[in-house]
């Protein structure tokens, strides 16, 4: 069990991706802690009620959590949402609120845990394609994955020799919250054949946490499938456009 014994805080473990990424920390040892503000159904995962929104709902996990743990050795910034852009008329609340959960929870979380990250501690953020190529109508999300990026590098340097902090980006995942059915031009479309799943989010946020990776900070990686590697144009690769 490489995480066993493992303090992990990972917000938005409630479903999706997060709720994947706390399911696999818990089998591998780890004492995982979710914050969010719908409950987990998942037995082996701690579950704190936190308003990410909010920084006194912040403060509140975290001085628990401190209250009852020694040490936090993995904070896995996972949670986000999206309120649209401006051709939906997302209004400055929305906008900032969508920044809050997803550029300012990292951020005051981070700094709230700094003197209770233990020695070998990292900080993983969980970031986009969107913060480098946008859909219509996303300025919210992207803004917010955008943000995360930049933090992520900003903090790697700050907290140089305490805290490795590094990000991935994730393409389209596929999570049983979808809904949709995934066609098989969606899987074509990607260089690797097919659309992405949680667990290779997962599995790339436990190597960037692995003790063996102590050498990585400030780093992004995209899992996307190639995806953002692929140039488009009219009729090329089965592509066309039309206006």
């Amino acid at each position: 069990m490489r995480f066993k014994n493992k303090v992990v805080i990972i917000t938005g473990a409630s479903g999706g991706i997060g709720s994947q990424m706390a399911h696999s920390f818990a089998e591998e040892g780890a004492e995982v802690i979710n914050l969010d503000k719908v409950s987990s159904a998942d037995v082996n995962v701690n579950y704190i009620k936190c308003d990410l929104s909010k920084a006194s709902d912040i403060k509140s996990a975290i001085d628990f959590i401190t209250s009852q743990y020694a040490q936090v050795d993995i904070l896995i910034n996972n949670a986000c949402f999206s309120a649209g852009g401006i051709l939906s008329s997302c209004d400055v609340d929305a906008f900032n609120d969508v920044l809050m959960v997803g550029v300012t929870a990292p951020y005051l979380l981070t700094a709230q845990l700094l003197p209770n990250f233990s020695k070998d501690a990292c900080v993983v953020n969980i970031a986009s394609t969107r913060g480098f190529m946008s859909q219509t109508d996303t300025e919210s999300y992207s803004a917010a994955k955008g943000g995360i990026l930049a933090l992520t590098h900003a903090l790697s340097i700050s907290l140089a020799g305490k805290v490795r902090v590094n990000a991935v980006s994730p393409g389209w995942i596929h999570t049983d919250l979808d809904g949709d059915e995934v066609s098989e031009m969606d899987h074509a479309q990607h260089p690797v054949g097919r659309v992405g799943v949680p667990d290779d989010i997962t599995r790339t946020v436990m190597f960037l946490c692995d003790s063996e990776s102590g050498f990585i900070t400030g780093e992004n990686i995209m899992v996307d499938g190639g995806m953002s590697k692929l140039m488009v144009y009219h009729n090329d690769r089965g592509w066309s456009f039309s206006k």
